[in-house]
């Protein structure tokens, strides 16, 4: 392919939601000349469908202290205890920021922020915009924003190829509308749960950023543990299959019902828990889905979820919807530091195609939005003290295609839910290289913790605890602990 004549950025950012908007403005309104590529337009990026909120200690009662206690709970011994105090102390300032932004969030009666509590937090707060709407609210509001700064290109419907890289340092982006050389590149690119044919997420969550940074040269880490969401909704054979039926519903007082009625679980456990006891009950009932009951709720608390389930031909106000797990986040990606720096000199990565450690075995409820925030921030900031090369070597030659749909069933089928060695091993011949890197990293782990169930290990080993299993370029996967 002809390289079109490439254009001189200090930062360019792949990835159009909620962590890319917000690094290009950050680096712009620091001074940087930055370039966002986006293969969709802004107001279809994964974060503008978002359902859930901003996880922060903001009340009275609350502290950063009580945040990261219930992260690393939440984390199963895993979460890298730096990351986490980063979050805890900075998500506060990053709600606050926001605000000031004008980006709305609900309030109370007494014009306070409406705090929500969702699976894991022991206290209140989660901060929404219209229930179950902060992602559009958000994405929107960051989109004006990037569009009114003058020192930001925004390139929508614009497919990133490859990485600009040498193997020895990152130059930029390659797109089928030419490449972009940048000091520095950071990528935003979002998660992979869409790997699995049974997701929450839009087809394009592939794990593209992660294949891209894989190929260039950087390391990447955990990611064997994928979050499978507890309550998305179960149609099979229709377009609603997956739809998420957010965690907030749970906390304002939604029930999980078995087969014969019964409330068998504590909705408010971390995801993982929930989830594991959903699958034991399906086992237990030979059925495919359990009941989610929303029948006490307000109407008017989540007015999009109760359209959403009605356009599916539910009336939740009337009996309870059909539900089961499905995939949902991804903890692991492009393994990177504090500062969203990656072990390729000039790449950095925010957001979920990225692993700080953060998220640990099992992300707790409504801190990734924040992470894209309180990360996306020190990025931006790290980012501006790389220095172009003088010349970029020539491009590579290998671009980024796609997974097929027998790679989706394929993930499903053999790193699902609940996974076994022999299965696993069989998903290691799989052509697209992220399908064989989560079989590779759940092979390492031996033992279930978190979102990663093994069939053949079912407990937590505690000389894995604050271990990570990191897969080099060379393919290679080897353990380490991040403090």
């Amino acid at each position: 392919m002809a390289i079109a004549a490439s254009a001189e950025f200090d930062v360019v950012v792949g990835g159009g939601g909620a962590a890319g908007l917000w690094i290009a403005l950050r680096a712009a309104e620091r001074g940087g000349a930055v370039c966002l590529v986006s293969r969709t337009p802004l107001s279809q990026s994964a974060s503008f469908w978002a359902q859930g909120g901003l996880a922060a200690a903001l009340e009275p009662g609350d502290s950063p202290a009580q945040h990261a206690a219930d992260t690393i709970a939440a984390g199963r011994g895993l979460c890298r205890p730096s990351a986490v105090q980063v979050l805890v102390d900075e998500a506060p300032d990053a709600v606050r920021e926001l605000r000031a932004r004008g980006v709305a969030f609900d309030l109370d009666p007494s014009g306070e922020l409406a705090l929500g509590l969702e699976g894991g937090h022991t206290r209140r707060r989660i901060v929404h915009s219209g229930g179950s709407q902060t992602g559009s609210e958000i994405t929107s509001k960051l989109a004006a924003m990037v569009a009114a700064e003058p020192r930001i290109e925004v390139r929508e419907r614009t497919s990133a190829t490859a990485l600009w890289s040498d193997g020895k340092r990152c130059h930029g982006l390659l797109t089928k509308g030419g490449a972009i050389t940048a000091a520095a590149t950071v990528m935003a690119t979002g998660g992979a749960a869409a790997l699995w044919r049974r997701t929450t997420n839009p087809w394009g969550a592939i794990g593209a950023g992660s294949v891209f940074a894989a190929a260039a040269g950087a390391d990447l880490a955990d990611l064997e543990f994928c979050q499978f969401h507890p309550t998305a909704l179960a149609l099979p054979g229709t377009r609603f299959d997956g739809l998420l039926v957010t965690e907030a519903v749970r906390g304002e007082g939604a029930a999980l019902l078995d087969a014969s009625g019964r409330r068998f679980t504590d909705e408010l456990a971390p995801r993982d828990a929930v989830t594991a006891a959903i699958l034991d009950r399906l086992e237990a009932d030979g059925t495919t889905a359990v009941k989610l009951d929303l029948r006490g709720l307000d109407p008017a608390r989540f007015p999009n979820v109760l359209a959403s389930l009605a356009e599916a031909g539910l009336d939740p106000g009337a009996e309870p919807a059909p539900v089961a797990p499905a995939a949902h986040y991804t903890m692991g990606g492009i393994a990177v530091d504090l500062d969203g720096r990656s072990s390729l000199p000039g790449l950095y990565a925010v957001g979920e195609c990225s692993c700080t450690g953060l998220h640990g075995a099992n992300r707790l409820a409504s801190n990734s939005l924040s992470e894209c925030f309180v990360f996306g921030d020190r990025a931006a900031a790290a980012a501006l003290q790389e220095s172009a090369a003088a010349e970029p070597p020539e491009p590579p030659e290998w671009r980024f295609e796609p997974p097929t749909e027998a790679t989706r069933d394929a993930v499903w089928h053999l790193a699902g839910p609940r996974r076994r060695p022999e299965q696993l091993r069989e998903l290691l011949a799989d052509p697209y290289p992220f399908a064989a890197a989560i079989a590779a990293a759940a092979l390492e782990r031996h033992e279930s913790r978190g979102g990663h169930l093994r069939t053949d290990l079912p407990n937590i080993d505690p000389a894995l605890d604050g271990i990570h299993i990191v897969l080099g370029p060379d393919d290679q996967t080897r353990r380490e602990q991040w403090r």
